[in-house]
């Protein structure tokens, strides 16, 4: 199953994920899709220097299903990291969709 990278950008908590050109994104559509473990594996090994650099936090890879080119989360706790915080619709990054 493809995966995604996602983490916590440390300057202001904003959920990210990695991007194919190894930086990080805001939205879930600009992510780099992992088609296999070891895909996901050395990904996680590269993200670690933006680890120590106090870049990111809370790293994780998560599953992705991909559905007319579009990239929905399989897990209800990704679909809603990758939406924006459980709040009124017109705060949170979702309010700009």
């Amino acid at each position: 199953m493809s995966q995604v990278i996602s983490a916590n950008r440390l300057s202001d908590g904003i959920v990210v994920f990695r991007a194919p050109d190894g930086g990080w994104v805001e939205q879930l559509r600009d992510a780099e899709i992992l088609a296999d473990a070891a895909a996901v594996k050395a990904a996680l090994v590269l993200v670690e220097q933006d680890v120590k650099a106090n870049r990111v936090i809370e790293v994780e890879a998560f599953a992705v299903a991909i559905k007319d080119d579009h990239v929905e989360p399989v897990h209800l706790r990704d679909k809603i990291r990758a939406k924006g915080p459980t709040i009124h619709p017109g705060h949170g990054k979702q309010a700009a969709l």
